[in-house]
C-alpha cells in the first residue's frame, strides 16, 4: 500500500484509533503508521484494548525489523511512563526510528509534552500538529477526564418531528423506529454510565442495557433524591447481574435504602441535599465528579426533560445524539426534550456543530458537539 502524502497517512492512522472506540478507555484511542520516504506502508497497529500494547508498538512489530529508516505517524504523542505497559518512547527509540510525526500532544499529566522532548533529546526529528483538530476530537473523553476528572456527557433523546418526546398523557413507546433504537444500544454498549432521572424510571421501567451487549458494561445511574425506585422495577430486579447506582438525599427513606441495598443496588447520597427539602434535585455537576472518581469516561444521559434541561442550563452536555422520527404529536401539555430553565433569548450562534446527519429508515439521526466544545481544552 502507497500513500499519496502525509496527510493521507494521519488520516489512516486516525481509522485506525478509531477502532478502539469502547474498547480502550479510560485510555485514549490510538492509530500508528509506519511508512518508507516515499509512503509505502511498512506497518500499522492501534490501541485494541484496555491494559494491551499501545498502538505504536503495533506498528513497529506489523514492520518486522523494517521500522529502522521509517517515519512513524501516531494520533497522539507517545507515552513515556510506565503503566499497563512499558513507555512508547523506549520502543521508538528500540526500533531505531528516527523521523515521528505527531497529530496532537497528550494533554495528561503523566506524559503532556514530555514523550516529545524525550524523543527530540535522543535525536528523533518530531513535528506536531498534522490533523491536531481531528485528533483533538477523537481523544476528546479522555482528555476531559483527564483535565476535568468528569466524564464526557452524551445526550440522547428522540421526538417527534414536532418536537415532543412524549404526548400529553405520557405515551412515548415508541417514537422512533426499530433502526434508530438499534443505533441507541450501540451507544449504551460503549458507554461507562447510562444515565436517567427517576421520573423516567418510574414512567418506563426501563432496563438501559445494550441489546446485543457491546464491549462495555455501563453502570445505570438513576438521580432518585427520595429512593423512590421500586423493588421491582428492571432496574432493582438485574442489579446483581449488571450495575445500578442510585443517587439520593439525606432524606431518603432508611427503610428503602436498605432494601434496595439487598437487592444489589448501590445507594450513594449527594452531600449537599444532607439538609435540603426532601425531593430538591441532585447536582448535575456533583454526580459527574462523582463518576469522574469512578474513572468513567464516556456518559449517556437519557432523560427525562428535566435531567437533560438540566445539564443543558449548565451546559455539562459534550456531545448529543438526536433521533427525529416523522411524527405529529402536537399538544401544549406534550413534553419537550429539553426542560431546565432554558435561554431568555435565541442564541445568535449556531450552538450545535454537526458531526453527522444519517437517514435510519425514515427517522433523522443527528449528532454533534457543542459549538464552544472547539474553543475548549477539552
Amino acid at each position: 500500500m502507497k500513500f499519496p502524502d502525509a496527510q493521507s497517512v494521519m488520516q489512516h492512522a486516525l481509522a485506525l484509533a478509531r477502532q478502539g472506540l469502547g474498547h480502550v478507555e479510560p485510555n485514549p484511542q490510538v492509530g500508528a503508521v509506519l511508512v518508507d520516504e516515499d509512503f509505502n506502508l511498512l506497518g500499522a497497529g492501534y490501541h485494541e484494548n484496555f491494559g494491551a500494547a499501545h498502538a505504536e508498538v503495533n506498528a513497529i512489530r506489523q514492520a518486522q525489523g523494517r521500522a529502522g529508516d521509517a517515519t512513524l505517524y501516531v494520533t497522539l504523542e507517545p507515552c513515556c511512563h510506565t503503566g499497563q505497559t512499558g513507555p512508547c518512547t523506549s520502543a521508538i527509540l528500540q526500533a531505531g526510528i528516527r523521523r515521528v510525526v505527531v497529530a496532537t500532544a497528550d494533554p495528561a499529566a503523566h506524559t503532556a509534552g514530555q514523550g516529545v522532548e524525550e524523543l527530540k533529546a535522543a535525536g528523533v526529528a518530531v513535528t506536531v500538529g498534522l490533523l491536531e483538530e481531528e485528533a483533538r476530537a477523537l481523544i476528546a473523553p479522555f482528555a476531559k477526564l483527564q483535565l476535568k476528572q468528569r466524564p464526557f456527557v452524551h445526550a440522547k433523546w428522540a421526538m417527534s418531528l414536532d418536537g415532543k418526546i412524549a404526548t400529553r398523557t405520557g405515551s412515548s413507546q415508541w417514537i422512533s423506529n426499530e433502526q434508530s433504537r438499534a443505533v441507541v444500544h450501540e451507544l449504551r454498549g460503549r458507554m461507562d454510565a447510562v444515565l436517567v432521572g427517576i421520573g423516567t424510571a418510574l414512567a418506563d421501567d426501563p432496563l438501559l442495557t445494550a441489546r446485543p451487549a457491546g464491549p462495555r458494561t455501563a453502570c445505570r445511574v438513576v438521580l432518585d433524591s427520595a429512593a423512590r425506585l421500586p423493588l421491582n422495577s428492571q432496574l432493582a430486579q438485574t442489579a446483581d447481574s449488571t450495575p445500578v447506582l442510585l443517587v439520593v438525599s439525606n432524606n431518603a427513606a432508611e427503610e428503602k435504602v436498605t432494601q434496595l441495598q439487598a437487592r444489589g443496588v448501590e445507594v450513594v447520597q449527594e452531600p449537599s441535599t444532607s439538609s435540603n427539602q426532601a425531593g430538591q434535585a441532585i447536582s448535575a455537576a456533583w454526580i459527574l465528579e462523582e463518576l469522574g472518581r469512578r474513572n468513567f469516561t464516556n456518559l449517556l444521559v437519557e432523560g427525562g426533560a428535566q435531567l437533560l434541561g438540566s445539564f443543558v442550563d449548565e451546559q455539562l452536555v459534550d456531545e448529543f445524539h438526536i433521533f427525529i422520527a416523522p411524527k405529529l404529536i402536537g399538544g401544549v401539555t406534550a413534553l419537550s426534550p429539553v426542560g431546565g430553565v432554558g435561554l431568555e433569548q435565541v442564541p445568535q450562534a449556531d450552538q450545535l456543530i454537526l458531526q453527522s446527519v444519517k437517514l435510519l429508515g425514515n427517522d433523522i439521526y443527528l449528532n454533534g458537539r457543542w459549538n464552544n466544545f472547539y474553543q475548549t481544552d477539552t
